[in-house]
């Protein structure tokens, strides 16, 4: 039994994720705050609608999914419930396992994910790390959630936060540089709606063609840059605003506000 603990829109998404990949609703039970939200999810899925508590004493596995100023809260209320055979996923942004496991008050394996708003698709990026009590088998599990509905890696907790910023932040730094590439086309006389479908095509199709293709980006990228042609006029006006750097700042202020969070 799975219990999704603070079912939000990721945790509606790794539970719709894992309804197709095959489990049945009786599976999966979900928490909520608001009455309304429990009725919808129920509705909707067929799954369970419990408390907390109810949640932490059944399931198996307990994915809190949270935000990570609730944490300390939730893991409160749930702690007199959880024993040490249960495996405890955390997928809060700055959350780390040892502050999940000083407050269960038990040896319990405690297992971090962050993942991405592409999971809704089937193609998130999660990436995991094990806590002081998670082993091999405990990982093995958290993979078997996660790989139906994305890609997931293993990484050192040490680099979580640096994850966060890159890949969980960065499906929105990906929708700002569409944002201005269509605004860009509107600019240069193309309609809105034709602006939008030759950027998304030709990002799903650069996309692919850098995770199939095993090339190392700046050879893609050189690929399509003539020497004098369009192209280099672009990525030199890119350079001359400072973009590359742009990118840098702004992942590395995400990885500090990662902590910010973490520390409360």
């Amino acid at each position: 039994m799975i219990a999704i603990l603070g079912t939000g829109k990721m945790g509606e998404a790794l539970l719709a994720g894992l309804l197709r990949a095959g489990l049945k609703p009786g599976d999966i039970m979900a928490t909520t705050r608001r009455p309304e939200r429990a009725q919808a999810l129920r509705e909707a899925y067929g799954v369970r609608t419990v408390t907390n508590a109810e949640a932490a004493k059944v399931a198996d596995t307990l994915v809190l999914a949270v935000k990570p100023q609730d944490m300390a809260t939730l893991l409160a209320e749930i702690a007199p419930y959880v024993p040490a055979d249960r495996l405890v996923i955390t997928a809060a942004a700055g959350i780390t396992t040892s502050f999940v496991e000083q407050r269960l008050g038990v040896e319990v394996p405690v297992v971090r994910v962050m993942s991405n708003t592409p999971i809704r698709f089937d193609e998130a990026m999660s990436v995991i790390s094990a806590g002081a009590h998670a082993d091999e088998e405990h990982l093995r599990r958290t993979e078997g959630l996660l790989k139906p509905v994305g890609k997931v890696l293993r990484i050192p907790e040490s680099q979580q936060d640096a994850a966060t910023a890159l890949s969980g932040s960065g499906p929105a730094y990906f929708f700002y540089l569409v944002e201005a590439m269509v605004d860009a086309g509107i600019l240069l006389g193309m309609p809105r709606a034709a602006a939008l479908d030759m950027v998304t095509q030709s990002i799903v199709g650069a996309a692919v063609m850098l995770r199939d293709s095993g090339e190392h980006p700046v050879i893609l990228r050189e690929a399509v840059t003539s020497p004098g042609g369009t192209t280099i006029s672009a990525i030199a006006e890119l350079e001359r605003h400072s973009v590359r750097a742009a990118f840098l700042a702004a992942i590395e202020a995400a990885r500090d506000r990662g902590r910010e969070l973490a520390s409360g």
